[in-house]
């Protein structure tokens, strides 16, 4: 069973996050910011994997340490429940297009982090959501997981769009790397 849980409190955020990566999409998602908590839920169901979070920062300040230690924490539940990474097809890419808005990820699950984000946002915030938030999460998550992330913006003017369209086609360049292989690592040095 591909599956983690990942508890983590600090004076700034008490997070507790679960995933299956054999699962089928379904979530439990409280975080304390709506848009933060929908751009989750279409991460888990886009991608099949199941995840809970249930976090309580300290939003009295911003969403910053929130949205970042839960990237932190659902990196390390990726790492976690991936074990050696055998058996994995481990690379990843998808457009998604979103509206007017058209996002592309490709991935490499091969335990060497790197982020690549090039997307611009036109507000300071989608709903609660500070937009700045968004590269910060990935970057989280790509270095806790192991993960070389490059994700771009192919276009769009409406940021709710583009921002879903980021995380749909990383939910679904995740789907493919996760995905069995039928076989061991695939790598030419036998490991990952």
């Amino acid at each position: 069973m591909r599956t983690a849980k990942i508890e983590r409190k600090t004076k700034e955020t008490d997070i507790t996050l679960t995933v299956d990566l054999d699962g089928q999409g379904l979530v439990s998602i409280d975080t304390g910011i709506g848009f933060f908590d929908h751009m989750l839920t279409a991460l888990a169901v886009h991608s099949g994997v199941d995840m809970t979070v249930k976090c309580k920062g300290d939003l009295n300040v911003d969403g910053h340490h929130s949205v970042e230690d839960i990237g932190i924490c659902l990196g390390k539940a990726f790492a976690e429940a991936l074990g050696d990474k055998s058996g994995i097809a481990r690379y990843g890419s998808a457009y998604v297009p979103m509206d007017e808005s058209l996002a592309f990820c490709s991935l490499d699950i091969s335990g060497r982090a790197f982020l690549v984000f090039n997307a611009t946002f036109s507000d300071d915030r989608i709903g609660e959501f500070d937009t700045c938030l968004a590269e910060e999460f990935f970057r989280a998550f790509a270095f806790n997981a192991g993960i070389t992330l490059h994700i771009r913006q192919e276009y769009g003017k409406n940021d709710h769009h583009i921002c879903e369209a980021i995380f749909k086609a990383v939910a679904h360049a995740l789907k493919q790397a996760l995905a069995s292989n039928g076989g061991g690592v695939l790598s030419t040095k036998g490991v990952l």
